[in-house]
């Protein structure tokens, strides 16, 4: 019965393709378009529109072994990672569907027929719980099935009534479970207990319902089907382990993170703990920066960083000083590059993203030991022995220190933490984030275009044609739905056909008008608010339009044609910069408009010179050698077995639209594009800049754009040539000549003033220093100065402290309409005055404010009229 997990899944997959399904590829971790979710928490959250009715496709029958995560919200089971027996961040769902389609009965068979005949369960192993109130499917398990009763248990809606969350489909269920033999110790023990007799491998959701924010039930327009089963848990049964974590699944790599860290597993509980823990989270690193998610400090950034500095931290406890982490998500890349191979090509800059970001997590680790220990001291300078509650709370929040880590030094100091202020904390942070958590991050699917989208479905003909005919199929003003506008309204316009792109893949939605017989509309824009609408916006320029009407729609040919060229143009710069920088320079998302281009993409150093010009010389070669452009409709694993690359944050169907240019780029794009690379006419990058940790960004323009660019940076360098009155061609080494002779004019003024202030003639302030009473052999000097700026007078000071040896310097002056002070204070005096306090009270005297170090302090004024009673002020403080 020991089936390797690569081997149960093929099984499953090809079972429900032989019954009817379609197989259909995992969808990102990133929901689209669903702003309930974090991440995708169980198989049926990509076709949630399927089952509420607002989206259909060409199949009722669905298969798929689906990426999931679960570390927030309902299904929040991080802690748990490494220390119970199945609980794991990133797991893989198998499943089967039904939109309206087949039901219960159908469902029921289909699962035990898999399980019992082609993946090998005995029957005898296996049992059943149903909803209490679901007749139907006991019946069914009972009569059809000839499952006997004792194998068969009625739960309540806690344990057998599934939801997505909150809100969402929902409907009653049967849940199948793996029975490793009664337990002498609990004789009623049933599915629902926790003592480990029962596990759960599958889960057939019977999906009747959605489930609204009131709590109110609906029926779904058609009843549907929504099954998942755990591959981990399927490859732990079928391996006769009782723990996933014994299963194909980890065992290689556990023992990759044991090579590492030089441990053995089984030396210690805490060790396997450790162990189980970077193996569990190197698999959810490497499928989320796969995914395109990148550590931040909000969002799913924010659930990344923490699941990898949980498993950095374990490897800190398994002896490692240094990052390891990159090193197990290889070896995860190794298992799971069959099924996912996209990962191969992302291999670098996965591993690469890890590794950095462990660094940085060592280097703040190390800093809150030093706060800790500072912490300690301070309690045991004060005769204290518990932490407070917020200092507990920082060090897990912005050090990522666990709780039970803190506590664990704490005792071997003799000390203890305040639970309950960490507790606090914890909660305010969880209220904070709640409100600052909106969802998915994608456009909310407002109810409005669900209902429209039920009933239309746009079909987009613009890469044929810029102009048709077709009648206002619905119509939106402020969000609601209306029948007629008039001049000046502004609204949303629907129809079954548009030859109008709507906003997607980094391109922006066209332009143009709409005309009907009696009024005319100006679109500034399309949007695709949920899949497959094409949602028209604009305002009505002349007229009266209404729903039904006839209407022409004519997309702004010269913009488009602009667009076209700088789609394109992202295209071939895409494949320059893989060329020029290595395969892991992979498109981090992009801006295409008729006046320019944006293009984000990986790498971890500015671009040289040199490299922008390899780069934009190489592209304008492709435009050279005017390559045609091919579409292709494929399906998903064809286009990349043959070469296509895919982005990062897309979200693909089964069918995608491969964009080849000869051998130069082969992209899977639903934008719109030119007929061959010598339409884009001249590519020119303008900038190249930092945009976030590993992510640069490109602009450039193309065609007329680039021109005009050009020409306008040759005015500029002529104008500036003419000015110097030196051809153009001298005019970088006229420039730096002058700059040379700015800096030796500003080197001699910086002397002149130095020599004024340190007394090169007559050093009247010095000679003017006054003994202070406060301590024998100290020395004031204070007084107002003039021509001398910040840099000069905090020379001056510091000249001063040094010849007194011991005392107190203040000078003020009066520059560019506003007061100057600096105080200086010798380090043996500080513990009487601190040069940050003195200034806060001189430079209140000229309307200003400042601070500093104790031994030194400077600060600005408004009212340089004042600064003699600023200095007069000085002499009060430090006295005589």
């Amino acid at each position: 019965m020991s089936l390797p997990s690569r081997e149960i899944r093929e099984t499953f997959l090809r079972f429900f393709e032989e019954n009817g399904h379609r197989r259909v590829a995992s969808a990102s971790l990133v929901p689209d378009s669903d702003p309930t979710l974090m991440f995708v928490n169980a198989g049926m959250v990509p076709f949630k529109r399927l089952f509420l009715g607002e989206e259909t496709r060409d199949y009722s029958r669905a298969t798929t072994s689906q990426k999931c995560m679960r570390v927030s919200g309902k299904h929040n089971d991080l802690e748990n990672v490494g220390r119970t027996p199945r609980h794991h961040t990133f797991f893989e769902m198998l499943g089967n569907f039904s939109f309206g389609d087949y039901f219960k009965e159908e469902a029921i068979e289909f699962a035990w027929s898999l399980l019992t005949e082609r993946v090998g369960f005995s029957p005898d192993d296996l049992v059943v719980s149903v909803f209490e109130d679901d007749d139907e499917a006991y019946d069914i398990w009972k009569d059809r099935i000839g499952l006997p009763e004792s194998k068969l248990y009625r739960l309540d809606e806690k344990e057998n009534f599934w939801s997505m969350g909150d809100t969402g489909p929902c409907g009653p269920c049967s849940e199948i479970h793996y029975d490793w033999g009664a337990l002498p110790e609990h004789p009623d023990d049933d599915p629902s207990s926790e003592t480990g007799r029962f596990m759960e491998i599958w889960n057939l959701v019977f999906m009747q319902f959605n489930r609204d924010a009131d709590g109110t039930q609906t029926p779904l327009p058609k009843p549907s089907i929504d099954t998942g089963g755990g591959l981990e848990r399927w490859a732990a049964v079928l391996q006769g382990k009782r723990s996933t974590w014994e299963s194909d699944s980890f065992t290689p790599l556990i023992e990759r993170a044991a090579e590492l860290a030089n441990v053995v597993p089984g030396a210690s509980d805490e060790t396997d703990v450790s162990l189980r823990v970077a193996a569990d989270h190197a698999r959810a690193l490497t499928f989320l920066i796969g995914d395109g998610v990148l550590p931040s400090n909000a969002g799913r950034g924010y659930v990344l960083r923490r699941i990898l500095r949980r498993g950095s931290r374990h490897g800190k406890l398994l002896g490692q000083d240094t990052p390891f982490l990159h090193g197990v998500a290889d070896k995860v890349i190794d298992e799971m590059s069959e099924a996912y191979p996209e990962l191969v090509d992302r291999r670098a800059y996965i591993t690469d993203r890890i590794e950095r970001e462990e660094e940085r997590f060592l280097e703040t680790l190390s800093k809150g030991m030093d706060l800790l220990d500072g912490e300690i001291e301070e309690l045991k300078g004060k005769g204290e022995t518990t932490l407070p509650g917020d200092t507990v709370f920082r060090l897990y929040d912005t050090f990522g220190f666990p709780v039970d880590l803190t506590a664990d030094i704490l005792v071997g100091h003799g000390m203890t933490l305040d639970q309950g202020g960490f507790d606090s904390a914890m909660d305010a942070q969880k209220t904070r984030a709640r409100a600052a958590w909106k969802g998915s991050g994608d456009t909310a699917v407002q109810e409005v275009y669900g209902r429209i989208a039920a009933d239309v479905e746009t079909t987009f003909r613009g890469y044929e044609a810029l102009e048709l005919e077709a009648p206002i199929t619905a119509m939106l003003k402020g969000g609601e739905a209306i029948t007629t506008a008039s001049a000046g309204d502004e609204v949303e316009l629907v129809f079954e056909e548009t030859p109008f792109y709507a906003e997607s893949g980094g391109q922006v939605g066209d332009r143009g008008r709409i005309s009907t017989d009696s009024g005319v509309v100006v679109v500034r824009d399309v949007q695709k608010p949920v899949a497959g609408l094409f949602v028209h916006l604009g305002v009505v320029e002349s007229g009266e339009i209404a729903v039904d009407q006839e209407a022409r729609l004519e997309v702004d040919a010269a913009l488009r044609q602009a667009t076209v060229r700088n789609h394109t143009g992202t295209h071939l710069l895409h494949a320059a910069l893989r060329e020029t920088l290595g395969e892991q320079a992979m498109q981090k998302g992009s801006l295409v408009g008729p006046e320019r281009l944006r293009f984000d993409f990986t790498h971890d150093a500015p671009l040289t010179r040199e490299e922008l010009e390899t780069i934009e010389d190489r592209v304008n070669e492709m435009i050279e050698s005017n390559q045609g452009g091919q579409t292709r409709e494929m399906d998903y694993p064809s286009a990349i077995k043959a070469g296509a690359i895919a982005i990062f944050d897309e979200k693909y169907g089964d069918e995608v639209r491969v964009v080849s240019f000869g051998d130069c780029s082969t992209e899977l794009c639903g934008g719109t594009h030119a007929k061959a690379t010598g339409d884009i006419g001249l590519l020119k990058i303008v900038s190249e800049t930092g945009i976030a940790a590993g992510v640069r960004r490109i602009e450039a323009l193309t065609g007329l754009g680039a021109i005009r660019h050009i020409r306008e940076q040759e005015r500029l360098a002529t104008d500036a040539a003419e000015t110097l009155k030196v051809p153009l061609a001298e005019l970088p080494g006229r420039v730096g000549k002058l700059v040379e002779e700015r800096k030796e004019a500003q080197k001699q003024i910086d002397e002149l003033r130095s020599k004024r202030s340190s007394g090169g003639g007559a050093d009247d302030l010095f000679a003017k220093a006054r003994a202070l009473s406060a301590h024998d052999g100290a020395k004031a000097i204070s007084g107002v100065v003039e021509d001398v700026d910040a840099k000069a007078m905090r020379t001056m000071v510091d000249d001063y402290k040094n010849r007194l040896g011991t005392g107190v310097v203040c000078l003020a002056a009066a520059a560019d309409e506003k007061a100057l002070i600096a105080i200086g204070v010798t380090k043996d005096l500080t513990d009487t005055w601190k040069a940050g306090d003195l200034i806060r009270e001189v430079a209140a005297v000229v309307g200003g404010g400042g601070g500093g170090r104790p031994d030194f302090a400077q600060a600005g004024g408004k009212d340089p009229s004042r600064v003699a009673e600023a200095i007069a002020r000085f002499d009060e403080l430090v006295g005589g």
